[in-house]
């Protein structure tokens, strides 16, 4: 069987002081086609130098609630990854009980 490869693209509109206008995204196994976001963040992992390499990214219109509600879900969905990955549940309780916190601090409980 034939190996595959998949592609994810990322296009950054930026204006005159290299600050990003517009984002798109692209990826299409998963049938996206120049997605419009507000906000990228990327982590990748360089097992060489043991250390995270990041991309963060948004657009001077991101409005901070959204922000805020971003870096929530953000928040959340790394603790759903770091369950599945370490099947440590005593600290994915712990960063859940963060992500709540964080949460109630940002008024984002309705």
């Amino acid at each position: 069987m034939a190996n595959t490869t998949s592609e994810i693209k990322f296009l950054i509109d930026l204006d005159h002081n290299r600050v990003p206008e517009k984002l798109q995204w692209s990826a299409e196994d998963g049938g996206v086609n120049q997605q419009e976001a507000k906000a990228i963040m990327l982590s990748i992992w360089d097992s060489k130098q043991q250390e995270t390499l990041r991309i963060d990214l948004w657009t001077k219109d991101m409005p901070v609630d959204e922000m805020k509600k971003f870096f929530h879900q953000t928040l959340v969905a790394m603790s759903d990854t770091f369950q599945r990955a370490t099947n440590d549940e005593k600290m994915t309780d712990t960063m859940k009980d963060f992500c709540d916190y964080f949460a109630e601090k940002m008024d984002l409980i309705k």
